[in-house]
């Protein structure tokens, strides 16, 4: 029951900013009746396609269809949505100093000219392949044999409604052609269940890298079967580390390589809860390194005695201005950053959630290197 007026409480939420949009702007658009009827109709379908989309469990070509119709919607609705209340700012701050009934006009043609072309280009930059970032990472005390280590990070995939078999093939032939020490998947890999996305997950088998590849959960993957995935990872030939640590023998040098379960595991399955502590227990005296899907592990981690925590989770914000709040959830929105003498490196993802859509936050796939500090 409660769940049931949750949802009654966000779709008349999301209806009503549907009909805030439309009042705002239709009325102020040029020429005739048919243009804001037209508006008023596109509105009306994106309220019915949001949900839909969001709700979809089809595996057939129609229900693709309407999935790519709905979250391609929930991208321009979202811009609609920021750019129609900054124009009302605009408009009521400049109100007292000019006659602003050419501004209401043309500002209401800029909201919907500037919302299509952000959703253009976020179409266009969220679905080539993520572009490979280097980052070089300065460990204290590494080893000499350590010097230049390897990782290839990628996170945030969510295979799922638009992203399908193709677009992870692409990434698995791009992570192996760095040709790395280790490959760390950083949780957030689907967004569905095992029997539906099997055949778009068969890709991960094909990842190689001189000591292997690990996968850690991401909050997602709770919201589609844990413990399924979990398996069928294992399957596909990945690590799973689940509150633990295995530690890599390289020229000669151990380096500890831990997991830990998502940061809200302890919300789903309480005997997952979330432990860097637990994870690197009984772990010899050697660099640290700690797979952790959200960033605000981060405080336990330093506590632990990580050297270097790769997060993902956070999308960079995914798209403008999604970006400047992500702060307020998260203490990192992307790239290195250091919580006392731990290292933090928050990969802004490789794929992208719900709108295919990304906007000054491009995706990545990280390839990170170890040097001494």
């Amino acid at each position: 029951m409660r769940s049931r007026r949750f949802v009654f409480v966000v779709f008349s939420l999301l209806a009503l900013l549907h009909l805030y949009i439309g009042v705002r702007i239709l009325p102020a658009l040029p020429g005739s009746i048919a243009w804001g009827v037209m508006g008023a109709l596109l509105l009306a379908l994106s309220c019915v396609m949001i949900p839909t989309a969001l709700l979809s469990r089809s595996r057939n070509k129609g229900g693709d269809l309407l999935n790519w119709i709905g979250f391609l919607l929930m991208g321009l609705f979202s811009s609609l949505l920021v750019l129609c209340f900054l124009r009302d700012v605009t408009l009521l701050i400049a109100a007292p100093f000019m006659n602003i009934d050419v501004l209401v006009q043309d500002s209401a043609l800029g909201v919907i000219a500037v919302s299509l072309l952000f959703t253009l280009l976020g179409l266009i930059n969220a679905r080539r392949r993520a572009r490979v970032v280097t980052v070089n990472v300065p460990i204290a005390n590494l080893a000499p044999a350590l010097e230049g280590f390897t990782i290839a990070q990628i996170s945030d995939i969510h295979v799922g409604p638009t992203i399908k078999r193709g677009y992870l093939d692409a990434i698995v032939d791009a992570v192996n052609a760095l040709n790395v020490d280790l490959i760390a998947v950083t949780g957030d890999l689907v967004d569905g269940s095992v029997e539906r996305l099997a055949p778009h997950t068969q890709p991960l088998h094909r990842l190689r890298a001189k000591h292997g590849s690990f996968f850690v959960t991401g909050n997602h993957e709770y919201y589609s079967g844990a413990q399924a995935w979990t398996q069928e990872v294992e399957r596909l030939g990945l690590r799973v580390l689940n509150n633990e640590h295995v530690v890599v023998e390289h020229a000669g040098a151990p380096l500890v390589v831990a997991g830990i379960t998502d940061y809200s595991a302890h919300h789903f399955d309480p005997a997952r809860r979330s432990d860097p502590h637990a994870a690197v227990a009984g772990a010899p005296d050697a660099p640290k390194i700690l797979l952790a899907h959200q960033p605000r592990s981060a405080f336990a981690a330093a506590s632990a005695g990580y050297d270097l925590q790769l997060s993902g989770h956070t999308h960079g914000g995914q798209f403008w201005p999604w970006n400047h709040f992500v702060r307020f959830q998260q203490p990192f929105t992307a790239g290195l950053r250091r919580i006392d003498g731990l290292l933090v490196y928050i990969s802004r993802g490789t794929g992208y959630w719900g709108p295919p859509k990304r906007f000054g936050a491009p995706s990545e796939i990280t390839h990170l290197r170890l040097i001494r500090a």
